[in-house]
């Protein structure tokens, strides 16, 4: 199975305090893996890492065989439009509309892109994670859940080939919840490669190919589909770990 994310020796600080340590991992192409842990683990930090967004102290990330932080300024676009990520705080631009922020990654990618082009992706998008109200709001308006889907919409309005979700469905009630469940269940079938974090057990038993436990920023063990599947001990080693 081919490698998309490749951390080698990847090690991460900020205020004096390491928060990912020397961390090797292959992220496996067109595979979801989920990163658990209790609280303060190191979960975000190491999906970040594995995104570009923190750039290593030490060791390397590679997308695809490429170390990211060496990139040329095209290399790096390109990897910005295949690779999306959405934020636990959802992260949207406060002084742009619900539009705009959807607007503008079609604009930087797809720049030969018609305006209604864009309009009918964007309208087909809204859809599909349940957002009815106006775009031409700003993301003040919106409640948590919300902005979550905006959130969502954003991540994949470029057909992203690898989508990191960092608690993506937290503010969510059941039914909105579920929609993007299934949404990711369909881009798993379409090959995309997902690397999650959620303290959510149905979730990761879900979607999850493989999982992994993160204790004081470095990896503990990692479960397959399988173990978990086939013995009850491995989906409560996980869920107690959750939840310590």
């Amino acid at each position: 199975m081919s490698c998309i994310i490749e951390l080698k020796n990847a090690g991460y600080s900020a205020q004096n305090r390491k928060l990912a340590k020397n961390v090797s991992y292959r992220f496996e192409e067109g595979k979801t893996t989920a990163l658990v842990g209790p609280s303060g683990c190191g979960k975000s930090t190491l999906l970040k890492l594995a995104a570009g967004l923190f750039p290593p102290d030490e060791g390397e990330v590679f997308f695809r065989g490429k170390d990211i932080s060496r990139m040329n300024k095209l290399e790096n676009l390109t990897f910005r439009r295949d690779a999306a990520f959405v934020f636990q705080d959802s992260a949207l631009w406060a002084n742009q509309n619900l539009f705009q922020i959807l607007d503008l990654p079609l604009r930087v990618h797809f720049p030969s892109m018609t305006k209604k082009q864009r309009e009918m992706r964007i309208e087909s998008v809204v859809a599909d994670v349940g957002y009815r109200k106006d775009l031409g709001i700003r993301p003040a308006r919106l409640s948590m859940g919300e902005q979550k889907l905006i959130a969502f919409a954003r991540a994949i309005i470029c057909r992203p080939v690898l989508l990191y979700l960092d608690e993506w469905t937290e503010s969510l009630d059941e039914t909105a919840s579920q929609r993007l469940i299934d949404m990711v269940k369909k881009l798993q079938d379409d090959g995309v490669s997902v690397i999650l974090v959620s303290h959510d057990v149905r979730i990761v038993r879900a979607l999850a190919d493989y999982v992994i436990m993160i204790l004081e920023g470095r990896i503990f063990i990692r479960f397959t589909k399988e173990q978990i599947e086939s013995d009850d001990f491995f989906a409560t080693f996980i869920e107690k770990g959750m939840e310590a």
